[in-house]
């Protein structure tokens, strides 16, 4: 059987449909290909448990051809919006399934009832739910971490990577300083330098960036007054994920970098909103929950907030 994964937005939201391909490949013999933004693409070609990968295009003529090229027998969306339902409606997939939200479930003949918004569990959990619309006697677990990066070594055969080995930390911490794309709670650029300033003196301190974090990189260079590496040179998603999976711990905002160091079970120590829908409870990072240190961070946050926060790292590095 040829199933479609579709999750066509944002990093962040990509990698928390990455459970349900995980559970198909462990648990089935079915043919599994993901539909992605351009972004997620390289990422996903990558993953020993996603079989294949097409590009998500607003060229839907070109996008319904390719689909039809593969005879898939399902879909299962995560994500949907009234474009895609066009797509995969007139690509002829039998069986589509998705949440009953939007007026685009319309398009789809399977809707799951799932109350996002109530947030009764994890994005990636709704996700997994979805399977149930499918073979009701898959079990929602999977093997952790989503990709294991000990010893990742190119494959004369193949572009794809081992995940065999277990992961090897270096004296390093990163601080993402971004905003991301939809986080709505995070430190203030210069609660991020007091931070780092603390934890260089337990160890070495790295900022990274993304094309998109321009502004805040200035910002952190201008004001750097203590030993720091600044990066923002990674020429592909895999690359800048290896590098996080090297560091002691991750240390952002909400964002899709956070989710790629939830990944490879990566230490983080990340910042939430007050909204309920933007909040841990919805988008923590998939990894063992030991290794997850989450904050709310309101909008007008306090020294009693930052505090809390500077202890927890020093507590993190102390016991590392």
């Amino acid at each position: 059987m040829n199933i479609l994964v579709t999750r066509h937005d944002k990093i962040g939201d990509f990698v928390t449909m990455l459970p349900v391909c995980k559970v198909l490949k462990e648990q089935t013999e079915h043919k599994v290909v993901m539909l992605v933004a351009k972004v997620n693409v390289a990422l996903a070609r990558e993953l020993d448990f996603v079989d294949d990968v097409i590009e998500y295009t607003t060229d839907s003529k070109a996008l319904i051809k390719e689909i039809k090229s593969h005879n898939f027998d399902v879909s299962i969306s995560g994500y949907i919006d009234t474009t895609l339902g066009k797509v995969l409606f007139k690509s002829g997939i039998p069986q589509r399934i998705a949440p009953a939200t939007k007026i685009a479930q319309i398009f789809f003949n399977k809707r799951v009832k799932q109350r996002r918004s109530e947030v009764k569990m994890r994005e990636f959990e709704y996700n997994l739910q979805l399977l149930k619309a499918f073979n009701k006697t898959l079990l929602l677990e999977f093997q952790k971490p989503l990709l294991a990066v000990g010893s990742i070594s190119s494959n004369e055969n193949s572009n794809r990577h081992s995940q065999s080995s277990a992961c090897g930390r270096e004296d390093f911490v990163i601080f993402h300083a971004g905003f991301g794309g939809s986080s709505d709670g995070n430190l203030t650029l210069d609660d991020y330098l007091r931070l780092a300033k603390k934890a260089s003196n337990y160890t070495n301190v790295v900022f990274s960036f993304g094309p998109d974090d321009k502004e805040s990189k200035a910002y952190i260079e201008k004001h750097l007054n203590f030993s720091a590496t600044i990066r923002d040179d990674f020429k592909s998603l895999m690359e800048f994920t290896l590098f996080i999976a090297k560091s002691k711990l991750f240390v952002s905002t909400s964002t899709g970098p956070m989710h790629l160091a939830g990944m490879t079970n990566t230490p983080t120590l990340s910042f939430f909103g007050e909204n309920l829908f933007a909040s841990a409870k919805r988008w923590g990072t998939i990894s063992n929950e030991e290794l997850q240190h989450n904050f709310t961070v309101g909008e007008n946050y306090g020294s009693e907030v930052y505090s809390k926060i500077e202890k927890k790292l020093v507590d993190i590095l102390n016991e590392i």
